[in-house]
């Protein structure tokens, strides 16, 4: 069987999962200890970033070289069409979403955790203690923007990323407009990425991730809680509803020096 080695939170991890779902191969999460973990993933895969696929003898890392990979070797519901046209613009979608998106989507978030109390505390670990989930949302948002500052994270930055969010988003909505996927009249590899890499603008309800409820739902303030970008997140939603694979695994922080293998099946 194929093993994800993942972090059930990356949103780089998300688009892997959801090409595997729509070509129905089965796999294993293998859930990477952040630290300890990484120095395992690295003598394995010779990098310490995730996703990492195993596919018998073979290791792949980098979400665009697994979904590369899985196309070549299991060419059923292919997601990179034959066409040119239509492959030189899905595989540029792709690259924009990896590049532009997904690094957005990440600051955006980072801004929303810093205003966001209850939201901060959400993104804990389910195993985490009351007393400390309470320390960490105590801790003063203005104190967080000042940390954040100091890892070009600051206010500023996190405008930026947000605006930038915001115009992107609007531009998807209004190429979903008369057709149901961004290239062509099946999913590619283009819908996955950008799905996949907007799961932290606004996660996925449904059973789709093994993430606290009281994330679902919730995510970039501005973009998450305002209607003007419903076209695209319904749009996203039917993508999951169509392909995307219900979990019937808990939720499980990893634990211990070793990754934790959780059955999808």
């Amino acid at each position: 069987m194929l093993e994800l080695y993942q972090f059930e939170m990356s949103h780089y991890a998300e688009k892997v999962r959801l090409i595997l779902d729509y070509k129905g191969l089965p796999y294993r999460k293998v859930e990477v200890t952040p630290g300890i973990g990484q120095i395992e993933l690295f003598q394995m895969s010779g990098q310490r970033k995730v996703p990492v696929l195993k596919d018998g003898s073979e290791i792949i890392a980098d979400s665009t070289a697994i979904a590369e990979y899985l196309d070549r070797k299991y060419p059923e519901n292919p997601i990179i069409p034959s066409d040119p046209k239509q492959k030189g613009l899905c595989l540029l979608i792709e690259q924009w979403a990896d590049e532009s998106l997904g690094l957005n989507a990440r600051k955006g978030l980072i801004g929303s955790l810093s205003q966001n109390q209850s939201f901060r505390t959400a993104v804990l670990p389910t195993s985490t203690p009351d007393i400390l989930k309470n320390l960490v949302g105590a801790i003063p948002g203005d104190f967080l923007g000042i940390l954040g500052v100091g890892v070009g994270m600051g206010p500023d930055t996190v405008k930026e990323a947000t605006d930038a969010l915001k115009r992107s988003l609007t531009a998807l909505s209004f190429m979903l407009t008369e057709q149901p996927y961004l290239v062509g009249d099946s999913p590619t590899l283009a819908d996955f990425a950008v799905a996949g890499l907007s799961m932290y603008v606004k996660f996925p309800t449904g059973a789709y991730l093994d993430i606290p409820e009281s994330l679902k739902g919730k995510g970039v303030a501005g973009i998450a809680d305002v209607s003007i970008f419903d076209p695209f997140f319904n749009w996203r939603d039917k993508l999951y509803a169509d392909f995307r694979q219900t979990s019937t695994s808990s939720y499980t922080p990893p634990s211990g020096s070793a990754p934790t293998s959780i059955n999808i099946d």
